[in-house]
């Protein structure tokens, strides 16, 4: 009964640790999403800035 309890257990971890990895890679691809929205903002606003600038 014993190693039936520690093999519940260890399933339950794999279980648990497979749900956070699962969520912080969901995480990570998010952040990166959101860090490529913010360089291609601001590209933009760099680039309208510098046609606005020329067209004085």
């Amino acid at each position: 009964m014993g190693n039936q309890k520690n093999k519940t257990s260890e399933n339950i971890k794999d279980t648990a640790g497979a749900a956070f990895h699962a969520a912080h890679s969901a995480l990570e691809t998010t952040e990166n999403a959101a860090m490529s929205a913010v360089d291609a903002t601001a590209n933009a606003v760099k680039n309208a800035t510098k046609n606005k600038n020329k067209n004085k």
